[in-house]
């Protein structure tokens, strides 16, 4: 499990002028943040926009970055609110030799435990590779306590959560319950708070730009450095602040393009920062970088 924990950025995707997949820029930040100490990469989540790709294009996305990271660890995340094509996917990272796969509960529908229940033990068994459950309650609406989180993490297809929530004491009786299994922050913005928690590590979309900060303050945590691991999270936070007045995503890639890579805009029905924004990243976050 060891290989497990540490930093991984939950990776964007680059789009070019035309709306495809920028193969050379997203290889260009694997490596990138491979160089400032990225533990693996959690591929195809949220902050790609995976609701927005179509099947290939997630596929495409596993298929760089094995490429582009051959001896990181990676984590598919291959949730979808079709059964059928999260097994699709999950299959598709098992044959490129990913570590494991990861989902979102599945959504909109509101389906009873039983069935996300299922909907998980399924997909695991299908893609063959060890299960992270992806708890994002904000987003997905489903709200998973210790009992139903102990359903799976009991279970040793799971090796553990993606915990995007700021329920800390659920997240600390998980990993009490289940110290072997893995727990991952998922807030970036409070990452310290979940690593006093018992948090293995953290996914997260700041990441992408800030690896070097995360492990730092890790290890500042680590070596019982209360006070410079927090003075580093109230700079991360600053930053995290600038990103939320514009909208994350976007900002997310503006500070990119900014820092000299091509990753364009978000999709749309997503908006594209205004000059004012743009001039606001400029000032308030790329001199932090």
């Amino acid at each position: 499990m060891k290989q497990f924990e540490g930093i991984f950025p939950a990776l964007l995707t680059p789009f070019d002028k035309n709306d495809r997949v920028n193969e050379r820029e997203l290889e260009k930040l694997v490596k990138f943040n491979v160089e400032k100490g990225a533990t693996g990469f959690y591929v195809g989540g949220s902050t790609a926009e995976a609701f927005l790709l179509s099947m290939d294009e997630r596929k495409l996305i596993m298929d760089i970055v094995k490429s582009a990271a051959p001896n990181q660890t990676l984590i598919a995340h291959v949730g979808s609110i079709s059964e059928s094509q999260a097994i699709e996917l999950g299959k598709h990272a098992s044959r490129l030799g990913y570590d494991a796969v990861s989902s979102v509960a599945p959504f909109y529908y509101k389906f009873s435990f039983e069935e996300i229940k299922n909907y998980y033990f399924r997909v695991a068994e299908e893609s063959a590779l060890p299960m992270l459950v992806y708890h994002f309650p904000a987003f997905s609406g489903v709200n998973m306590g210790v009992e139903e989180m102990g359903t799976f993490l009991s279970d040793e297809k799971f090796i553990g959560i993606k915990y995007t929530s700021n329920d800390f004491f659920t997240m600390e009786r998980c990993k009490t319950n289940f110290p072997n299994k893995l727990v991952y922050n998922g807030y970036d913005e409070m990452f310290l708070a979940g690593l006093s928690m018992g948090a293995d590590g953290g996914i997260g979309s700041t990441y992408n730009f800030m690896t070097d900060k995360f492990v730092q303050i890790k290890k500042l945590f680590n070596e019982n450095k209360m006070a410079e691991a927090q003075a580093l999270q109230q700079q991360v936070n600053g930053i995290i602040a600038v990103l939320c007045q514009i909208g994350v995503m976007q900002a997310e890639k503006e500070v990119l393009n900014q820092l000299g890579f091509d990753f364009g805009v978000c999709r749309k029905p997503f908006s594209e920062p205004t000059d004012e924004q743009k001039k606001l990243i400029t000032e308030k976050i790329i001199p932090l970088l």
